[in-house]
């Protein structure tokens, strides 16, 4: 794979500097335009993105490749300079990490849902209404007590990660990671029986099906979360860190469980989660003199396309835009504007299309003509169109962290 010969080059001409650069990340930001022909970038009055766009240079980029639909962790993995094909990771590990889990080597994680089944056991609601962080503890809390010491040698674990969202962790010899969701990402059927691809994956999910089988019996009386929809089997990879790649001093802001795992996986330090989503700017304040590399995060973008709702995802876009100025004040060498793959409201999941990008770095950066933040406008950038992974090398370059490549 090419990439690996790009792997050594950018070690060896990576070096540290006091430059910074800040990824400013609107989770599902990408769009298609709506009943009125404009996409929520290209509605939202965000007259400081917009200025930011025609200061700097603009593109739009895959996640992955041309026509493959991303997850969230092979989408952060690109932007994070990681080719999401060389180092993928199940969102269980993610998961696990984002919320301090003590995962061990052999260990296998899975995310899940908690989510609400019917009299015939069909999906009515795979998020379970959304229920609050502290209706998921008290379930977790149930189901703990429950399943820990129920299976034999394994140990099975159940913990909250936020929301509707949960961990499920099986420590023992002899299993296997190899297993298929049992989320089928879709309503109106049941959830898939868990399958192995491998002798020692099959009896992980010969246990996933009894560990299903009766989380369904506890919670058969629960109004809204009567059942789980398991994604992301996984062990923890040994992905290198930011550090090591490209001499980075990186440090993640995110409110998010799982953002904060993916944040931990490539080495990033991690301060308390803010808040509020206006509680960033303060947040990247305080962490400013030490570290290089700013990674900080909004989930709402995405959260409000998944849930087909176009007016707060412009509304989202919007709120962000009024706190830049803060993160200006700061005097970053370079801002870049991305997303980790495009949840079109219409279609209420991710989606294949390339996210809008902007990178504006007044000392470095060489415009082009565009001159507002939007999808059809990016498509008329000069970054042109490419692959997610080369962003922070681009990045990186406009912040003088790499020598010159040859005599």
């Amino acid at each position: 794979m090419p990439w690996s010969l790009e792997e050594g080059a950018y070690r060896k001409l990576s070096l540290q500097n006091d430059a910074r650069i800040v990824f400013l990340i609107f989770d599902g930001l990408g769009d298609l335009p709506g009943p009125d022909g404009v996409t929520p970038l290209e509605a939202a009055d965000a007259p400081v993105l917009d200025r930011l766009a025609a200061e700097g240079v603009c593109g739009q980029f895959d996640p992955v490749a041309p026509g493959i639909t991303p997850g969230s962790g092979p989408g952060h993995l690109g932007l994070f300079g990681y080719n999401p094909l060389q180092f993928p990771v199940g969102r269980g590990v993610l998961a696990a990490l984002g919320i301090d889990f003590p995962l061990e080597p052999a260990d296998v994680a899975a995310r899940f849902n908690y989510c609400t089944l019917d009299g015939e056991g069909r999906i009515t609601d795979r998020r379970a209404g959304r229920i609050s962080t502290q209706e998921n503890q008290r379930l977790t809390a149930l189901l703990h007590a429950k399943l820990g010491d129920a299976f034999g040698d394994v140990k099975v674990f159940v913990e909250t990660v936020s929301e509707h969202r949960g961990l499920l962790v099986l420590r023992g010899d002899g299993l296997g990671a190899a297993v298929c969701d049992t989320d089928p990402q879709a309503t109106g059927v049941p959830p898939i029986d868990a399958c192995g691809e491998d002798a020692a994956s099959q009896r992980t999910a010969e246990l996933v099906r009894k560990i299903v089988a009766r989380v369904r019996e506890l919670l058969a009386g629960e109004p809204k979360a009567n059942g789980i929809l398991l994604r992301g089997f996984d062990r923890r990879p040994d992905i290198p860190s930011l550090g090591e790649r490209f001499q980075l001093r990186p440090v993640c802001i995110a409110q998010y469980p799982m953002y904060r795992g993916l944040a931990r996986l490539v080495g990033m330090d991690l301060p308390a989660a803010p808040a509020e989503l206006d509680d960033l700017p303060g947040a990247l304040k305080a962490v400013w003199d030490h570290h290089d590399f700013f990674f900080l995060h909004v989930k709402y973008t995405d959260k409000a396309g998944e849930d087909g709702d176009f007016a707060r995802k412009v509304r989202v876009i919007e709120q962000v835009d009024r706190f830049i100025p803060k993160i200006l004040d700061l005097g970053p060498d370079v801002l870049v504007v991305s997303a980790d793959h495009s949840t079109p409201a219409s279609l209420k999941a991710h989606s294949w299309h390339p996210v809008p990008t902007l990178l504006w770095a007044p000392a470095t950066v060489r415009p082009d003509e565009v001159s507002s933040f939007g999808e059809r406008a990016c498509i008329k950038g000069g970054l042109g169109r490419q692959r997610l992974s080369n962003l922070l090398p681009i990045a990186l370059a406009h912040a003088h962290k790499f020598q010159k490549f040859g005599a």
